[in-house]
């Protein structure tokens, strides 16, 4: 598969409990052929072996997509991350910046060094399941949701692992900063992540080292991916034609 940097690849990473089928109606929507979904280890409702998997797996199965799409730091790729996608993505970034031409954020940013999502989740357990949607909408907007949506979401949710939510990230390279970023603000308006950011907010301050920065605002609740796919399809093909 040929790319280059006017059309890049284009690889969609879901957050927490899920997989790549959860950008289905978003692929539907992108004009770009070589769009491409993952399922991130751990998060394979079918792998025998999910319990053992850590970021680092989660890591080298996005390097593995990369390498199968012809990748390199002359023809790099659009990564798309949505929510906790960003503990894996912020380590791809620091590991490999140079085969990221734009990084997407979907409602998401970029993790600070030495961050870990739950460090306190308990050991011994294997997984933190979905909860309820009653305790879930405490914690992320639910807004747009149709009643379809959250019965597949239910459905198809896998736990995520402990052993990922408990790991630190050992962030090093400076030059992930450097990479062009787009923030898609869909819970929380991008002004109002930008004032956080230049506050020190612990989930948002790694947000004001980025040297090259665009905000696009999409109202929507913390899953847009369902509530305004075609939207968002809109917003990463036109983060994925900026070439500045």
């Amino acid at each position: 598969m040929t790319t280059t940097t006017s059309n890049p690849a284009i690889v969609l990473i879901a957050g927490h409990w899920l997989g790549a089928w959860a950008w289905d109606e978003v692929l539907e929507h992108l004009t770009a052929s070589h769009s491409v979904a993952v399922t991130l280890p751990g998060l394979d409702g079918d792998d025998p072996h999910r319990a053992a998997k850590t970021l680092d797996d989660q890591v080298a199965a996005v390097l593995e997509v990369f390498a199968r799409l012809g990748v390199s730091e002359g023809q790099p790729a659009v990564i798309v991350a949505h929510s906790g996608a960003n503990f894996p993505v912020s380590l791809v970034l620091d590991r490999h910046p140079g085969l990221v031409q734009r990084v997407v954020w979907v409602d998401s940013g970029p993790v600070s060094a030495g961050s870990a999502f739950a460090p306190d989740f308990p050991d011994g357990v294997e997984g933190l399941p979905l909860p309820s949607f009653d305790v879930l909408a405490q914690q992320a907007s639910l807004e747009g949701l149709s009643a379809e949506a959250l019965e597949r979401f239910r459905a198809r949710a896998v736990p995520q692992l402990g052993p990922v939510l408990r790991q630190p990230v050992e962030l090093m390279n400076d030059a992930r900063r450097k990479v062009r970023t787009t923030l898609v603000c869909c819970s929380i308006p991008g002004a109002q992540v930008m004032e956080l950011a230049r506050a020190g907010h612990a989930v948002f301050a790694e947000v004001a080292n980025i040297e090259h920065l665009d905000v696009v605002d999409l109202p929507t609740g913390h899953w847009p991916m369902w509530s305004r796919p075609g939207d968002l399809a809109e917003a990463i093909q036109s983060a994925a034609s900026r070439l500045s």
